[in-house]
């Protein structure tokens, strides 16, 4: 099996902000993740990332909140579409 995109979405704002999204289901694991999927999900504003789930082969599945780097709990493709959507959505209307 080759890689997979399963998911892309993109989203400008208005305000220059902008979401980008990418999933990609893989042949295997990419360690210390213990499930098939690649992905970067990033809210940028002024070029910068402000949130952003990700994971690296070597770190695993992970969070990014500004400067901030937390160990993100993977479940599946849907929670984490969701997970993502609510943070930024959070951010937008702090």
């Amino acid at each position: 099996m080759k890689a997979r995109l399963i998911y892309r979405f993109d989203q400008d704002y208005d305000d220059g902000a902008m979401v980008r999204m990418v999933i990609w289901e893989v042949p295997s694991a990419v360690p210390p993740a213990g499930h098939r999927f690649k992905y970067r999900l990033v809210y940028l504003e002024g070029g910068k990332r402000i949130i952003g789930f990700d994971n690296e082969r070597g770190k695993g599945d992970h969070r990014h909140d500004g400067d901030k780097e937390t160990p993100y709990a993977f479940v599946d493709v849907a929670t984490l579409v969701q997970d993502f959507i609510r943070a930024v959505k959070q951010r937008r209307q702090s």
